[in-house]
């Protein structure tokens, strides 16, 4: 199959897949939101206590692991690293808090426009904005730097930390929680979860589906490839929504969803900026690491880790709206990623060297 007729495929199956684990008992307009679905198993391990958002989503799981055994059956997995991992892991950070205030990942943000959420429109246009000024870093040289070959059981941590969550999906221990009401509770049933998970991670690794990548290279090179991708996740579940009769138009009464308009914008501009520095949205980055990248393993951890944070100190957004430190988180994460933009410029680090090389050589006359 051509990598035209693969994303469209891709693009499709994921639609489908979404409506369908939503109805199979998934919450709506979120069958499939690779954010929420972090913050719940983050839930589920006690990093943070909020009792509705608890459970381990096996469908992340199931990102990593389909995309690993495509990546290891096609010869493309590849343990690899190096690049900046430390910051990657603070873009990681900085994206889920903001997908968190605006209350889904852009998965979820096409899910539920498709449903008919017209916050999510705004959140479009947010996320848009966010890729655009990316853009412009990428522009003026923004580079993390290179990845480089290193040690295979580098490449095997985050799959095998994958397989323990599955088991601890499975076995329920006492320390492992998991949600009676809210979110956390709404589940399809875990096989049929963890099925949908593979396939969308296999998926995803052959056609290198990415939403933050489709508008990146519509914008950047004028490219759709990527793009229609994301057009298909939107056209099959809008006429699944339709004939399911689950599409309700509207900025009110949406579920997990509030109506803040600026803050749909700026959250989401946030996860947009943050995903094109970061090389790809939080589904791309989980796929990434299942081919052995362990720079998105470390996006993955800051993802898991803002999940925590976001929980723990009032940031995550609710259906009542957006807290006030969570909209001095997002501010925040703005400013900072774009300190990260502009600080990682290659001009800007041989400008440095060039003023430490005459400083020492200033010194050296004195």
């Amino acid at each position: 199959m051509d990598q035209k007729k693969m994303i469209l495929a891709a693009g499709a199956t994921v639609g489908v897949l979404s409506i369908g684990l939503m109805k199979a008992g998934n919450p709506a307009n979120m069958g499939i939101c690779v954010a929420c679905f972090i913050r719940d198993i983050c839930g589920a391990l006690g990093m943070h206590r909020a009792a509705p958002v608890q459970y381990i989503r096996p469908e992340v799981p199931g990102f990593i692991l389909g995309a690993f055994m495509v990546a290891v059956g096609s010869g493309e997995f590849r343990a690899r690293g190096g690049s900046s991992t430390l910051l990657r892991f603070v873009l990681g950070f900085f994206v889920m808090l903001g997908a968190l205030v605006f209350l889904g990942c852009p998965l979820r943000m096409v899910l539920r426009l498709a449903g008919g959420d017209l916050n999510a429109l705004v959140a479009v246009a947010g996320f848009a904005t966010g890729i655009w000024l990316g853009i412009r870093f990428l522009g003026s040289g923004f580079s993390l730097g290179r990845s480089r070959s290193i040690g295979t059981v580098n490449g095997y941590i985050l799959p095998a930390l994958a397989v323990i969550l599955l088991l601890l999906l499975v076995w329920a221990p006492s320390f492992i929680f998991f949600s009676e009401e809210g979110p956390g509770s709404m589940r399809a049933p875990w096989l049929l979860a963890l099925a949908a998970g593979v396939i969308v991670g296999a998926l995803a690794q052959r056609s290198r589906l990415c939403l933050a990548g489709g508008i990146r290279d519509l914008f950047l090179i004028g490219d759709p490839h990527l793009f229609r991708g994301f057009a298909m996740i939107f056209a099959l579940a809008l006429v699944l929504n339709l004939g399911l009769k689950s599409f309700k138009l509207g900025f009110v009464d949406q579920p997990v969803a509030h109506t803040d308009t600026s803050w749909n914008f700026l959250s989401m501009m946030l996860v947009g900026l943050g995903s094109v520095l970061l090389g790809g949205c939080p589904l791309r980055q989980c796929i990434l690491a299942g081919e052995g990248d362990t720079d998105a393993a470390a996006a993955f951890l800051g993802m898991l880790t803002g999940a925590a944070v976001a929980h723990n100190f009032s940031i995550a957004a609710s259906a009542a709206g957006v807290t006030p430190i969570g909209k001095a988180a997002v501010l925040f994460g703005l400013v900072a990623t774009v300190i990260i933009g502009f600080l990682s410029r290659p001009e800007r680090v041989v400008v440095g060297i060039k003023e430490h090389s005459c400083n020492k050589q200033i010194s050296s006359l004195k």
